[in-house]
């Protein structure tokens, strides 16, 4: 069977869904702590990073992120499209993306499988379910 790949502009859609949803939980976890009065700033802090550091790695382990269910793409291994990747792959790819920003989706358009350079970095690969 012959995987089919996202666009750029399918990914990107998925991106800022996921971005939208993670200032949601921002706003979400800001509001429950202002209803303690005593919430140490660390928490805020902590509950930060939390968010932007666990939230795609995890859910790429487990799946797919809030964007990519609603495009129906799916980050898989790339030499093995049927299996999901690990948490390491996971962390390896989201770094890579956080470092290079956009300048890690040059190589979408060049290649067949349309992977980007951290797709590359991970050995995985996007495609459409």
């Amino acid at each position: 069977m012959e995987n089919e790949y996202p666009s750029l502009s399918e990914r990107f859609q998925s991106i800022i869904t996921d971005q939208v949803f993670i200032v949601i939980l921002m706003f979400v976890s800001a509001a429950i702590l202002d209803k303690f009065s005593d919430a140490p700033d660390w928490i805020r802090i902590a509950l930060f990073f939390a968010i932007w550091g666990i939230y795609e790695p995890v859910c790429m382990t487990f799946g797919c992120t809030i964007g990519n269910f609603i495009k129906r793409i799916r980050v898989k291994k790339f030499e093995k499209p049927e299996k999901r990747i690990n948490i390491f792959q996971a962390y390896v790819r989201y770094i890579t993306k956080l470092l290079l920003g956009l300048i890690s989706f040059l190589t979408v358009t060049t290649n067949k499988e349309r992977r980007a350079i951290h797709d590359m970095a991970a050995s995985t690969v996007m495609i459409k379910v």
